[in-house]
């Protein structure tokens, strides 16, 4: 059975752990004068005078990460190097080959270790591309978002310890769903002393669900583009990867969950955790389907998670997902601001550093509100005057009090594909326009787009002149065309490779300079050839429900070979007391909870965790039923063509060429 991808398929960000560069790096070229004056412009533009941010990320310091930032896994690989950004100096000038925004953000990025917030609460910074935080309580420490992986969390709690009194973790909070936000769990505590009651685990209704289900029946198209976003197989460099805007970047160990014992259902429910009370706000459907916020009356701190970072945010992620609902996210603040604006403190991150001073709290809580009201209401007024997407995207830009706010910068989000997505939310894919309807793809339409040009030499011989002037996004565009029509034309995947590579050093964006540098690094050395790698674990799949399990065998169903066949087969769990009936007609798997079905073809018994051990590729049907621990009666041979009819994926499919 084909192994299920499943963790690269949770959360937003470690879709694609445990990529590697092929071969040796490729080559890569120098920034170009039009490269180097777009960037200067930057430099010009911007309030780079400004250094709050450098004074806030820096203040409270108190120890930096150990082992020179190196964090390693059980086989003794490093599953954390900060060392390999080394290259991100500060005071240092941007390089030519780096927007000098996203360099600045990436200096403030590599301020690292522990940090104290305010009194009973400190932060472990850029121990991964999220912040782990630790709240004192009477008796022992809550902790807030354990990180992605097992291993950095108990680094970040070993810190912690050195500097403050060992008590013990009595509680763990998850403010959403995205695996940077729990996936390091057993870092810091154990499931067995959650089971004995010593530790809860606190969460946002809507939590294992989302955390399980919200990109699974497209995980490997996501974790594909998501090798594109974070720049996985990219070197770090100055003409590689610079940070991924969000945080440094995404750590490679053990991927944990364990399950919520206490869930938050309603804005304004109060829960005192060992002498400290909290008070939440549900903020759905923002940027996670489970989200929310909560204040700190006595400690005067407000943890708006990840709605209010330091850069303007995705509405739409890069690697693929469900569009983010910009209007809900800035009523959400906007409550947030009503409520807690006047008596807030602190203004505290999941991500980056804290703000501190009621005033500030208020201003920037108003800003980023407007942000992305404004990315909202303005698509919205322009879509309702025939603008389409793409030219929405193009006409779009903040007002100046808000675009000269470093906090509403694009190194994560930008302004073009937010207020595409805002588009997308109420008009989906068409623009109205018939041509547009029912176009070729993207193979016969190049061809023939090529032919129309007047071949292959002559559209690069024009090309190269739209190169030489620094028009790269039209050089891009058109050689994509030459590309797609032939794409073993080594001359036109060149061209196309130098495009993209400038546009890369141009962006602000980390997603957006990481998709353009790994296109063209892949134009010249081709897709990559090692397996992705896969954060799936035991905890993931043990709490996956098999009714999405059985949803992710339909996906994986190919309903043409499918077309004509009929079977029904019911599955009986006697550990976990669950009975499914499985039915395929028309090319569709459909499965009944609660139900088993008298004239099946083949009823399978097998315990819940044997089927974690085939989820997991640790052992094979066959192995199972030869064991005993799986038994099948009726027609055997039923169950055989079942899994004969299911397609595996592969996720490292063609991207930048056909």
């Amino acid at each position: 059975m084909h192994r299920l991808q499943l963790a690269l398929m949770i959360g937003g960000i470690v879709m694609a752990l445990g990529l590697t560069a092929s071969a040796g790096p490729p080559p890569r070229g120098e920034a170009t004068s039009q490269t180097k004056k777009n960037n200067a412009a930057v430099s010009k533009k911007l309030p780079f005078a400004d250094k709050q941010d450098f004074a806030d990320a820096q203040r409270g310091f108190i120890a930096p990460l150990p082992n020179s930032g190196t964090i390693k896994g059980k086989e003794g690989q490093p599953v954390w190097d900060l060392g390999r950004y080394a290259f991100i100096k500060e005071d240092e000038a941007a390089p030519d080959t780096v927007n000098p925004s996203l360099w600045r953000q990436s200096q403030l990025l590599m301020y690292a270790g522990l940090f104290k917030v305010v009194d009973r609460l400190y932060q472990v910074r850029s121990a991964d591309i999220s912040n782990i935080t630790f709240i004192e309580g009477d008796s022992g420490v809550i902790v807030v978002d354990p990180l992605i992986s097992a291993e950095n969390a108990r680094a970040a709690l070993k810190l912690y310890y050195q500097h403050r009194p060992k008590k013990p973790v009595v509680a763990v909070l998850y403010t959403h769903s995205h695996i940077d936000h729990y996936g390091g769990v057993k870092g810091v505590v154990s499931e067995e002393e959650v089971k004995e009651g010593k530790v809860r685990i606190i969460a946002p209704q809507g939590f294992l669900k989302a955390a399980l289900d919200e990109n699974v029946m497209a995980g490997a198209a996501m974790s594909r583009r998501a090798s594109y976003m974070y720049g996985v197989l990219l070197p770090p460099g100055p003409k590689g990867q610079v940070t991924a805007g969000l945080g440094v970047t995404t750590s490679t160990g053990t991927v944990t969950l364990i399950p919520p014992t206490d869930t938050i259902t309603k804005t304004g429910q109060e829960m005192t955790v060992d002498g400290l009370k909290f008070v939440f706000q549900m903020v759905p459907d923002t940027e996670a389907p489970a989200e929310m916020h909560f204040y700190l009356p006595q400690l005067k701190v407000l943890c708006t998670a990840e709605n209010c970072t330091h850069t303007l945010h995705n509405l739409y992620t890069l690697r693929g997902a469900k569009i983010r609902d910009a209007l809900a996210w800035s009523k959400y603040l906007n409550e947030a601001l009503e409520r807690w604006g006047d008596v807030s403190e602190v203004l505290l991150s999941v991500h980056h550093w804290p703000v501190w001073g009621q005033p500030r709290v208020v201003d920037r809580l108003k800003k980023e509100r407007d942000m992305y009201r404004y990315l909202h209401d303005q698509t919205l007024r322009l879509a309702n005057q025939g603008y389409t997407m793409v030219e929405i995207g193009e006409m779009i830009q903040l007002p100046e009090s808000l675009a000269r706010e470093w906090y509403d910068r694009g190194y994560y989000g930008t302004v073009n594909h937010d207020a595409k997505s805002v588009y997308v939310k109420y008009l989906g894919w068409f623009d109205g326009n018939p041509a547009h309807l029912h176009p070729l793809p993207p193979v016969e339409a190049s061809k023939r787009y090529v032919e129309f040009m007047g071949g292959a030499k002559a559209v690069m011989a024009r090309a190269r002149k739209y190169y030489d002037k620094g028009e790269y996004r039209w050089v891009a565009e058109v050689m994509n065309h030459v590309v797609f029509a032939d794409p073993q034309d080594t001359g036109a995947r060149a061209l196309q490779a130098q495009a993209l590579e400038q546009l890369g050093y141009q962006a602000e964006s980390g997603p957006w300079r990481n998709f353009y540098l790994t296109g063209a690094q892949e134009l010249r050395q081709g897709a990559p050839k090692e397996a992705l790698g896969s954060t799936a674990s035991p905890d993931t799949i043990k709490a996956m429900p098999l009714d999405l399990f059985f949803d992710y065998l339909g996906i994986r169903l190919n309903g043409p070979q499918a077309a004509g066949k009929t079977m029904t087969i019911n599955w009986n769990f006697p550990d976990t007391k669950e009975e499914y009936v499985l039915t395929l007609e028309n090319g569709v798997l459909n499965h009944t909870a609660r139900k088993q079905a008298k004239d099946a073809d083949a009823t399978v018994t097998l315990n819940r965790a044997a089927l974690n051990e085939v989820i997991l590729g640790e052992a094979s049907l066959p192995a199972k039923i030869e064991s005993g621990e799986l038994k099948v009666e009726g027609n055997p041979e039923k169950l055989k063509e079942l899994f004969s009819l299911l397609d595996k994926f592969d996720s490292r499919f063609n991207i930048v060429t056909p």
